[in-house]
């Protein structure tokens, strides 16, 4: 039986600050700042120090009930003193196991323990306890992990490279902060100009503008200001994640992962292989472009915070990932066995052209009405059209790629979602709904289809291959026994 760290009494006085009304109150008898009233207060400061030492044993008594064990199988948690409260969990239950070595807790050899299973919704951890490291790896010999002498050779001790590139595609849309911060150190200039020359006609009869013009001249720099906190956010967010996945490292003995990350905030994870729900390997365009993947999973406690990625894989190239990955869900080379033909380029791209389409004559009914604005009219337009033909270019990408395939007991599918592409392979049993949509026009002309496969998982999983043919689909609804 075990303790948490000693760091936790003070977490369990943090309840009782309420008591610090009482000296709260004494105190407000010093606000006028007479000798005497110091005197008086400072005579009866062993009431503030009683109050203190009693929340301070409120907190130790909580602590010195509050115990960890594993008992029969079971890891269970006991807390409360009048209200004892047990929560048990079985350790073969287990889906994840993380150790976070914080580093402002390193100084007391402090480790947070967070343990995950199937149960439960909306990616919350089942128990999180902080303990001594001494304690983590007595509890620790009593969870299964991946034994490293058999661990597979090809899995992986990502490069600095890896992370960096990973980083660069990853750290809040990478691409999308570069086109807003474009958007005003560009449109800036415009604005600037169209109404500085607006208002200079004015003035050319009146002088009761001359605030608004010097307003105006500040509309470039606010406009530059916003772009450089886009960019400076993306900065931050890069080297967060440069902190988060640098010194990456990954072992599997095919029953158990051990990820390991982090520069000040060290994580160990412990993951079951059998308890991942799916892997899905990333792309962006860039990324499909050079043939490179990040490999990702579903498992339950992995990536469970909005702040981390379910990582397995950093940045890899598509055409080294051998025959030796597949026991970690990793599959290379395995070609689309039913796909979209290609002269469903329509059903694919229909909406970003319709989009870009729609912009000419909006360009032209805008300047009729506003002449004055064509130049900032045109800026906008031309704005609105890169992310038409970039999306464009995606669903066409996405045309020529997407696909399902049945490989023995899983299937592997391959899909665009917005501006990234995956390749999620599952096993068929992970299979939780198989959703089939055919509109009338497709029922009777090309009898094409769009498939949705959903997964199971702590959240919503969704893939989407659109334009598939119907008799394709029902072979593979009974190769997946639906």
């Amino acid at each position: 039986m075990y303790h948490e760290h000693p760091l936790r009494i003070l977490r369990y006085s943090v309840k009782n600050i309420w008591l610090l009304i009482f000296p709260l109150l004494r105190g407000v008898s010093v606000l006028h700042f007479k000798a005497e009233d110091w005197y008086i207060w400072l005579k009866g400061a062993w009431f503030d120090i009683l109050i203190l030492c009693l929340i301070i044993l409120f907190g130790f008594i909580r602590w010195n009930f509050s115990t960890i064990s594993i008992d029969e199988g079971e890891l269970v948690y006991r807390a409360g003193i009048i209200l004892r409260i047990y929560t048990s969990i079985p350790v073969s239950s287990i889906s994840v196991v993380t150790a976070e070595r914080k580093f402002y807790l390193v100084p007391f050899s402090g480790v947070n323990l967070s343990f995950d299973t199937r149960a439960g919704i909306f990616k919350t951890t089942d128990m999180t306890i902080l303990v001594t490291e001494k304690i983590s790896d007595e509890i620790m010999k009593s969870i299964p992990c991946a034994k490293m002498k058999k661990s597979t050779e090809e899995v992986h001790k990502a490069g600095a490279f890896s992370v960096l590139l990973f980083s660069v595609f990853f750290s809040s849309g990478f691409s999308g902060v570069v086109y807003i911060a474009a958007f005003f150190f560009k449109g800036g200039d415009i604005a600037h100009d169209i109404i500085s020359v607006s208002l200079s006609r004015i003035t050319e009869t009146t002088e009761k503008f001359t605030e608004k013009i010097e307003f105006i001249q500040k509309i470039p720099t606010a406009a530059v200001a916003v772009g450089i906190v886009f960019l400076s956010a993306w900065l931050l967010s890069f080297i967060v994640n440069i902190l988060r996945y640098s010194r990456f490292h990954i072992d599997s003995d095919g029953e158990y992962f051990h990820v390991v990350c982090g520069i000040l905030n060290r994580r160990n994870y412990n993951i079951k292989s059998e308890h991942i729900n799916y892997s899905d390997l990333r792309q962006n365009l860039i990324m499909k472009i050079f043939g490179a993947v990040t490999v990702n999973i579903s498992c339950a406690g992995y990536g469970a915070g909005s702040q981390y990625l379910p990582v397995l894989l950093p940045i890899k190239l598509e055409k080294n990932l051998g025959k030796s990955l597949e026991q970690l869900g990793i599959f290379g080379g395995v070609k689309n066995e039913f796909r979209p033909k290609l002269s469903s380029v329509w059903n694919y791209t229909w909406q970003p052209v319709i989009f870009g389409l729609s912009l000419i004559p909006a360009y032209r009914i805008s300047v009729h009405f506003l002449p004055a604005l064509k130049n900032l009219i045109f800026f906008l337009v031309i704005m609105l059209a890169i992310p038409s033909v970039w999306l464009t270019v995606i669903r066409i990408t996405a045309l020529c790629t997407s696909g399902i395939s049945i490989y023995d007991d899983k299937i592997i599918l391959r899909c665009s979602k917005w501006t990234s592409f995956h390749t999620v392979v599952a096993e068929r049993k992970n299979i939780v709904k198989f959703e089939i949509k055919q509109t009338v026009f497709q029922k009777y002309t090309n009898k094409n289809c769009r498939v949705s496969v959903w997964l199971c998982g702590e959240t919503k999983a969704r893939y989407t291959v659109r334009a598939l043919k119907m008799s394709d689909v029902q072979n593979i609804a009974k190769l997946t026994d639906f």
